[in-house]
């Protein structure tokens, strides 16, 4: 492989600064093409120095002059337009999707239909109109590589495996840092409690998501898309360590799991290098210092996010769409201690009860349950607010 052309959008945020890391260690396999930030500009800049992209892209359009003059000799643009140019240029072999919600999904459409391999960090793409990116991708010859630590698992477990039947995924979870509380205990925590994840270090949206299992239950609506599957061939193990990081269960009762230390370095070099494994130094995953590998089931009674994923799951259509708007809100509101920690699934589903449901949407339709849902939510939020603090 020599000198593959990447764009990474986000590449301020934990997944994008990682793959730059495998960048800066293998200078003379990749050339970085475009990098885009919505709000951290000091580190935008950094990156832009050092790497050299031939675009720039800050969503702050408000930060833009700031961008712009510390960038002379580089094309800096501002603002949602500027990711799907990032996405499109001519150049360009892979582009990472990292970006944090569903304003991953256009620049993704965009990069699709520019015929640009996609390294899939941005799990609401699929989640809010995964047949509709699917489809294109097939149509336009597009692959799209996760990178998602479980998702890349199940990828890994794949290769060679075309011709087998899948009879269902496990997708493993940490549990996150309240695995086996009930809801009693959770009705108090705090955002500080919430953001104390025992395995992983993440962004905080994400990091909320892993505390109520609504990250679980965007992978699994993820996985059913990137994997062809039926929403009753995918299950969630609740698997403490994060070491086995998901398992695929083929026809025949033959089980195939990707293993390894809890870094996403590893799926995000697998996803820059596919079809190639190269060499790393990373840290070597040793049996002897984990002498025990536990499983179990997933409470949903306690943690109704991931039962009310599976339910948009079932349902299809918008409904995922609207669950990954409603989630983005009341995250949003949790992390600003607007509301309490299973609030957050109170409003979401209530949103998915109201709003109106399409069960064959078009872009546009997608577009619209996104607005009209976090419009809602945002409605309830302000009421759960009030009512918090009577």
């Amino acid at each position: 492989m020599n000198n593959k052309h990447i764009s990474i959008l986000g590449s301020t945020g934990s997944i994008g600064t990682q793959a730059l890391e495998v960048v800066r260690a293998n200078p003379n396999l990749y050339k970085v093409d475009a990098l885009t930030a919505q709000h951290n500009a000091d580190l935008l800049i950094a990156q832009a120095l050092e790497f050299k992209p031939a675009l720039v892209v800050i969503g702050n359009e408000n930060l833009y002059q700031q961008v712009k003059s510390a960038l002379p000799n580089t094309k800096v643009i501002a603002g949602e337009e500027g990711l799907i140019a990032a996405a499109q240029l001519p150049q360009t072999h892979l582009v990472l999707t990292a970006v944090m919600g569903s304003v991953g999904l256009r620049p993704t459409i965009a990069a699709i239909e520019a015929g640009k391999d996609i390294g899939l960090a941005n799990k609401e793409t699929l989640v809010v109109a995964g047949e509709l990116v699917m489809d294109l991708a097939k149509q336009h010859d597009v692959k799209i590589i996760p990178v998602d630590s479980e998702h890349s698992a199940i990828f890994q477990c794949l290769v060679g495996e075309e011709q087998n039947e899948i009879e269902k995924i496990l997708l493993t979870a940490s549990g996150g840092p309240f695995r086996g509380k009930d809801s009693s205990f959770l009705a108090t925590v705090t955002k500080n409690e919430a953001l104390k994840h025992p395995n992983w270090v993440m962004g905080a949206k994400i990091t909320i998501d892993s505390a109520s299992l609504m990250n679980k239950g965007l992978e699994a609506i993820e996985a059913k898309w990137l994997f062809k599957l039926k929403p009753e061939q995918v299950e969630v193990v609740v698997h403490p360590q994060s070491i086995i990081h998901s398992m695929v269960q083929f026809t025949d009762g033959s089980i195939k799991a990707q293993m390894g230390v809890p870094d996403m370095k590893l799926p995000i070099h697998y996803a820059l290098a596919y079809p190639n494994r190269l060499k790393t130094d990373f840290e070597r995953f040793s049996f002897l210092k984990y002498p025990e590998l536990t499983f179990s089931k997933a409470d949903t009674k306690s943690f109704r996010n991931l039962e009310l994923a599976y339910i948009a799951m079932e349902r299809a259509g918008n409904m995922p769409c609207i669950l990954n708007a409603a989630n983005e809100i009341v995250v949003d509101a949790f992390l600003k201690d607007k509301i309490g920690f299973l609030e957050m699934s109170d409003v979401i589903e209530a949103c998915m009860e109201e709003m109106e449901f399409v069960s064959h949407p078009t872009l546009n339709d997608y577009l619209k349950a996104d607005e009209l849902t976090r419009a809602f939510a945002s409605e309830l939020v302000t009421k759960q607010s009030l009512t918090h603090l009577k």
